[in-house]
């Protein structure tokens, strides 16, 4: 039966497929009500909309009232998106929907044109990243309320960026109470390291899809939301004929129509079906998270392999053929795994890849939570930065990556009790994995998880946008010149080549029909290295043309050295630590 505070009880009548309903007459937004199953405890709706109590609180009734002004927005496509992932609760000091609002000029004017959310569904937990979502309907509601979402989807769009979701439909988090309505939301019948899997192929399955892909048409319809960014999709477990993945993709993109929909993915596996076309058996997903291309570059910027970065060796030539091929592991055997790793992907356009130097994982999941900004040399940041956002596939930034935020990023999850020192050790024997860790006295200094200062922490403090000018002009420059520039665009009929020039060094070459539209990235993370002969076919500029410097790492704007001279057809240097760009033209 329903609860409602002030409002009476009202009995629940049994419908086809389990389930139940109730009218309840008169009952209107801000209605504060439970549901008490078999005469159970009273507990939240499991479809609630919004927690002002949180996890274990009476859910709310709210309006969907809202003066939408986004008409003629029709949502981003495939090609040409650059993704910003951030985190509500750490990427202001206010950590609310109405804070993060007042940035997205900012963002619009950076080149951002699709923002991530990080998971906002209500946990337990007074803070936390949200990937222990419980009650997917309800925005957290410390954030602000469902209007202050809607407010921020409606100004993104006013300004051309599209906004997605993250969602987590491979587990739930801890005070969970989907087993007090049903038996049948989870199955143990595959191995899941974060919990119970959700039941997508056994008996009453089709209760639990109609639940999750409800969910995910609900951020569709009732937010404007863009899309989703699909959470570890490789613990959504289904052998279904239609895998609940591709059931949400096209419930998804149904929902959204006449606007397109932007739908990515982790998935570990590195699958190429998440990207295939529903009538070739695939799910028909846009894009996929490359952690290859993550790995490979920062273990070329820092040197260190350790822990799950051991199957690679940040090698000119990993670069390359990350930049060429997109994933690395293709289905060859990786040493970590002692297993085949990947699937084929050699011809999957680039645009299918989302690259990325930071994210909320690779940064919060090592020892200390460390932006690049600490762990690299300034020169050596902004040298790999223009690898990332002058790459051929898909660039995605993190939260204040692009001033170069100090702040570190940690794993913070805000409960007590038993269930945090669980959380505590679990997060050390994880980190221990890593040979520092196992120094007693770093074990020891490791940021509890559970601590509101390591919460605090963790956010952006945005005078560094200022402070670091430079570092912000470069990632400016950058983005305008990819979106300027025809050679850059996904959309163009560019070819994309690459070779070793030495130990640290590497060239990208563009190929384009048009001999003017010919560039070359050049990146040398080795010593100074002398241009003087060169034996590689790449860096021969196009006939009857000669290659110029259209850009440099080093430039002072960017609080660089200062810009070498570049004479392809003389003896110069390419200065260790910098990329440059040179374009085509006529001699």
């Amino acid at each position: 039966m329903v609860e409602v505070e002030g409002g009476g009880t009202f009995p629940l009548e049994a419908m086809e497929d389990g389930c139940f309903s109730a009218h309840a007459a008169g009952i209107g937004a801000g209605a504060r009500y439970k549901v008490r199953v078999d005469a159970g405890e009273a507990i939240p709706d499991l479809a609630s909309r919004l927690q002002p109590d949180g996890n274990d609180g009476a859910s709310v009734v709210v309006s969907n009232d809202f003066d939408w002004t986004d008409a003629a927005w029709t949502g981003p496509t495939t090609r040409d998106q650059v993704v910003y992932e951030l985190h509500i609760g750490t990427f202001t000091q206010q950590g609310t929907w109405t804070a993060a609002r007042e940035k997205l000029e900012f963002l619009a004017g950076l080149g951002v044109t699709v923002i991530q959310i990080m998971p906002i569904g209500t946990f337990k937990g007074a803070f936390g990243w949200g990937y222990d979502t419980t009650l997917p309907y309800a925005p957290f509601a410390p954030y602000g309320t469902p209007e202050d979402i809607r407010a921020f989807v409606d100004a993104a769009h006013g300004l051309g960026v599209g906004v997605i979701l993250d969602v987590v439909y491979n587990h739930v988090g801890l005070g969970d109470h989907y087993r007090t309505y049903s038996e049948h939301f989870f199955t143990d019948r595959y191995e899941n390291e974060w919990g119970a899997s959700f039941n997508y192929d056994g008996e009453h399955a089709h209760a639990v899809r109609d639940f999750v892909v409800a969910n995910a048409v609900y951020w569709i319809t009732e937010f404007h939301m863009d899309g989703l960014r699909i959470d570890a999709a490789q613990a959504m477990f289904d052998s279904s004929d239609e895998h609940i993945i591709a059931e949400l993709s096209r419930a998804v993109r149904e929902a959204a129509a006449p606007r397109s929909a932007y739908i990515i993915v982790e998935n570990q596996p590195q699958e190429h079906k998440m990207i295939d076309a529903p009538d070739q058996g695939g799910y028909g997903l846009d894009g996929m998270y490359n952690d290859d291309f993550q790995h490979a570059v920062r273990v070329a910027a820092t040197g260190h392999n350790d822990f799950y970065y051991r199957d690679y060796l940040g090698t000119p030539q990993e670069i390359v053929s990350s930049l060429k091929y997109g994933f690395l592991y293709h289905g060859q055997r990786s040493d970590q795994r002692d297993a085949a790793y990947g699937t084929d992907n050699l011809d999957t356009p680039p645009e299918h890849f989302i690259h990325f130097l930071e994210n909320h994982d690779q940064v919060a999941n090592s020892p200390q939570g460390l932006r690049l900004t600490s762990l690299l040399s300034p020169a050596r940041l902004r040298a790999v930065t223009a690898l990332l956002l002058l790459g051929p596939q898909t660039p995605c930034l993190f939260q204040g990556q692009e001033f170069g935020s100090s702040n570190p990023f940690l794993y913070f999850f805000g409960i007590d009790g038993d269930a945090a020192d669980l959380v505590s050790n679990g997060r050390k024997e994880s980190l221990k994995n890593f040979p520092g860790v196992a120094d007693p006295v770093m074990l020891e200094r490791l940021a509890d998880p559970t601590d509101r200062q390591t919460f605090e922490g963790s956010k952006l403090d945005w005078k560094e946008a200022e402070r670091h000018s430079g570092l912000l002009k470069l990632h400016r420059d950058l983005l305008a010149l990819r979106k300027s520039d025809p050679t850059f665009s996904q959309n163009s009929e560019r070819r994309i080549d690459g070779a070793v020039l030495g130990d640290g060094a590497l060239l990208l070459r563009y190929l384009t029909p048009n001999s003017e539209g010919h560039r070359v990235l050049l990146l040398n993370l080795g010593r100074d290295l002398h241009m003087s002969v060169v034996a590689e076919p790449l860096i021969a500029p196009p006939r009857g043309h000669q290659w110029v410097p259209a850009w440099s790492s080093e430039h002072p704007d960017y609080d660089g050295a200062g810009r070498r001279p570049v004479e392809p057809e003389k003896f110069w240097i390419l200065p260790s630590d910098c990329a440059v760009l040179l374009k085509s033209e006529p001699r």
